[in-house]
């Protein structure tokens, strides 16, 4: 790899770090071209070309994969869940949970209650992790897919 290709990389990952620690805030495309020190344009492209999908995309990605993290783990509304990882409207919310899990939130809590061993079964992080994250390829297998 150059060293041209590397430090854009390295740019690139700097503003996919500073979405990950502010998924909940509302960040924009000038925001993050200016962590990566790029125009807007080209950070657009260049994210895409690095890590196969749009900012926007990798942002409602993260957001949903936090709620489905609060959906299985607790009991609160999913209002209020849809308010807490960034999303402005219940139907936004709800809309691009849907197109990325494949199903509505509250499908999904009451799957992944049902699915939810008597016994807490210890299962290491990071296969939780990586059998529960949505691709950008479509939705996360998840339980009875």
């Amino acid at each position: 790899m150059s060293r041209a290709a590397e430090d854009t990389h390295r740019r690139m990952l700097r503003a996919r770090d500073a979405m990950d620690r502010a998924y909940a805030q509302p960040l924009d495309v000038p925001a993050l071209a200016r962590v990566a020190h790029v125009s807007e344009s080209h950070f657009t492209r260049t994210f895409r070309a690095t890590f196969g999908e749009t900012p926007h995309r990798y942002l409602q990605r993260r957001r949903v994969e936090r709620a489905m993290f609060l959906l299985r783990e607790t009991e609160r509304p999913v209002t209020e869940i849809c308010f807490e990882v960034g999303f402005g409207s219940p139907g936004t919310f709800s809309r691009t949970f849907r197109d990325i899990v494949g199903r509505s939130p509250r499908a999904y809590r009451k799957e992944t209650a049902a699915a939810r061993p008597a016994a807490p079964v210890h299962v290491p992080t990071c296969f939780t992790m990586a059998w529960t994250r949505p691709s950008h390829d479509g939705p996360a297998p998840g339980p009875g897919r």
